[in-house]
């Protein structure tokens, strides 16, 4: 075995940036969409569901994202005591991602300037996407009973700056594709008088749609959502659901940066010619091939990088033996990724 010190120019940090689907079957749009049978008749059915990408109950569900309500006053599902108005789920939600996203227990949520009480939350679930979500690949196709779509993305492609609250970035839900906002109806993509259609915060997997938008009428800019409000459990989650499961087309890549380090090992013509293997010596010291003695011959085929301790710290595999005498140089570059 043979030894050389890398210099700091034998070192090299690069990264880059890699998407891919979030959702677990690797396609780029999740068109088919289960919940779980049992979950309606649970509490945390009254409030949140969990989406699968298959039947709930086969070997292979994960749960892709799930949907939850949140409101202001509470309404929409029953309060924790009857005795305490405005105290419940959907409060508790509100509250939630109220301190996530702005950070203070007082500010009201606004979509594209305009302030609402309540919002749809669907948050992608954390095992699909490793950094954030891509922004401009969200396309979301939302269908009700009377076979009216609307078809949502985030507004990243149309903006020059980009605005930022407690949860990363943030962008505008607004009525378009692929980033750009359809501007047949408005010029920016938002409603007429209830503001965007919600927030896309990448950095923290979540898509807030705003209630009010989306309870517009199907022959105006909504989908006739239908949100109920009051002091019962509405099953508001699982309307939206309906849209989502109708519409049969959720596209959502994620991002992220992958830091490489790259290693030159440089093998000059004058270094390891001769092999370190003890068989090629004999009992007195000699080598036993007397030729090998002015054109000697080796085989690399492995580059172990050590510290400053003699530590093995990692190996690179060269996928061939490669050939050196004096008359070869070689230059073998090794990646490492984390």
């Amino acid at each position: 075995m043979s030894f050389k010190r890398f210099d700091a120019e034998d070192l090299v940090i690069a990264s880059e940036a890699v998407s891919a689907p979030v959702w677990s079957t690797g396609d780029p749009i999740l068109s088919t969409l289960f919940t779980s049978s049992t979950q309606p008749n649970l509490e945390s059915g009254k409030f949140y569901y969990d989406v699968y990408q298959t039947g709930s109950t086969l070997e292979n569900a994960a749960v892709q994202f799930s949907i939850a309500y949140g409101d202001l006053d509470g309404s929409g599902s029953a309060p924790y005591n009857p005795s305490v108005v405005g105290k419940s789920p959907s409060s508790t939600i509100y509250g939630q991602y109220r301190t996530l996203v702005l950070g203070d227990e007082e500010t009201s949520f606004s979509f594209g300037g305009v302030n609402q009480e309540y919002f749809y939350a669907i948050a992608i679930d954390r095992d699909r996407f490793k950094e954030s979500l891509l922004p401009a690949s969200f396309n979301l196709t939302l269908k009700n009973t009377s076979n009216k779509t609307l078809k949502l993305t985030d507004n990243s492609a149309a903006v020059t700056t980009v605005s930022y609250n407690d949860a990363g970035r943030v962008y505008q839900v607004v009525s378009g594709s692929n980033g750009t906002p359809y501007t047949g109806v408005n010029a920016n993509g938002y409603t007429g008088t209830s503001g965007s259609y919600g927030l896309f915060l990448p950095d923290v997997g979540v898509i807030l749609l705003n209630g009010a938008a989306l309870d517009i009428s199907g022959t105006a800019e909504g989908v006739a959502l239908g949100t109920t409000r009051g002091t019962t459990n509405a099953g508001n989650p699982g309307k939206l659901f309906q849209l989502i499961n109708s519409g049969s087309s959720f596209q959502l890549n994620y991002k992220e940066t992958v830091t490489s380090q790259f290693v030159f090992a440089r093998v000059r013509n004058s270094e390891f010619n001769y092999s370190t293997n003890p068989s090629y010596i004999t009992g007195s010291g000699d080598l036993r091939i007397s030729s090998m003695l002015d054109t000697p011959q080796s085989y690399i085929t492995t580059v172990g990088m050590y510290n400053d301790n003699n530590e093995l710290v990692a190996v690179a595999k060269l996928s061939r033996p490669l050939l050196k005498d004096f008359t070869k140089e070689a230059l073998i570059r090794i990646k490492l990724d984390f």
